[in-house]
Order: C-alpha cells, then structure tokens, then sequence
C-alpha cells in the first residue's frame, strides 16, 4: 500500500521535488487508469515517465532469488 502524498498536493509541486516512491506509484496507477485518463491526466502522466527517465536507471539489473527485478516502491 502507498503510503506518501496524495495527487492534488503533488500537482502544486514540480515534478523534481517528486520522490522517487511518489513518480514510480503514480507511473503504475496511470498506467493501469490509461484508457480512462483524460487529455489532462495522459499529459501529466507523460511529464511523469520523462522525469523518471530524466534520473536514469531505477532498477540496475535483472533481479535473483533474493531481490525482485524491478524497484519495490509500495
């Protein structure tokens, strides 16, 4: 469960203040809402996947038996 600040207090503050936690939940929710988003929620959902891309690698590698292979941000 996400446990961090909620959307509308996130749209008052830029992207780059974002943490990491806050970009990765909010990529996966918009990601699974995308049919449903509007042209406003698509755009900001965009601005998103370039920050996240703007920071470089998250996850660094494939995973193993002890560690998953994408970051657990939950």
């Amino acid at each position: 469960m996400y446990i961090g600040r909620d959307l509308s207090e996130l749209t008052m503050v830029p992207l780059a203040q974002w943490e990491l936690n806050e970009l990765l939940h909010y990529h996966d929710s918009f990601s699974q809402l995308a049919p449903y988003l509007s042209a406003e929620g698509a755009s900001l959902h965009v601005k998103v996947i370039r920050e996240l891309e703007s920071r470089g690698p998250v996850g660094g590698d494939s995973g193993g038996w002890d560690h998953a292979s994408k970051p657990i941000y939950d």
